[in-house]
């Protein structure tokens, strides 16, 4: 077992854990409301992911707090982080890494299970299973996360098993790294 894995099992087992069919039937709900209020699905994706970023840019000092994991060494390592420590801890899941670039700004996820789709049907209305992202919060999670460590990054998924895809997988990129700003008038 990696260094990264310990550290995610370690954190999961000391977490305060809530039911997870309320959590996955509460998700679930706010995605069937988003779809009634939108007037297509790219809004929904948009909506989900506008609320995970603003989870994500305060999720991660939890994370940081109860992980204690330093400063990634490079895009490869985040990705191992991600992975083994962010998604076991809050989750308790551990997607692999797979396809990193050779350049090691690109990354591919892939998830043997999403605890957000359990339960989960997509509309049968003809668009749903080519235009809803329905774990689309996730990738916002970690665009705010990363971004409040300064990495600016995309991140979509490619494919879900929702969809009626193979597998599910999630891919991110690191756009560039960001420069640390000082609050206004504190030089």
């Amino acid at each position: 077992m990696s260094r990264h894995a310990r550290v995610g099992e370690e954190v999961w087992k000391g977490r305060e854990k809530i039911n997870a069919e309320l959590f996955t039937l509460t998700y679930g709900s706010i995605v069937a409301q988003l779809c009634k209020d939108c007037d297509d699905y790219a809004e929904v994706n948009k909506q989900l992911d506008k609320m995970g970023y603003n989870i994500g840019v305060r999720l991660i000092e939890d994370f940081l707090a109860r992980s204690g994991t330093g400063r990634c060494h490079d895009f490869k390592e985040t990705a191992e982080v991600i992975s083994k420590v962010g998604f076991k801890m809050f989750l308790n899941i551990t997607p692999a890494v797979t396809n990193i670039s050779a350049d090691g700004k690109t990354f591919s996820l892939i998830f043997d299970e999403n605890p957000l789709a359990e339960f989960v049907e997509l509309p049968d209305d003809g668009k749903a299973q080519t235009e809803l992202w329905y774990s689309n919060v996730l990738c916002g999670v970690l665009r705010g996360a990363l971004e409040m460590v300064q990495m600016a990054v995309e991140v979509s998924f490619v494919s879900d098993v929702l969809r009626g895809d193979e597998q599910t997988e999630m891919r991110l990129t690191l756009v560039r790294m960001l420069e640390e700003e000082m609050p206004p008038g504190e030089d």
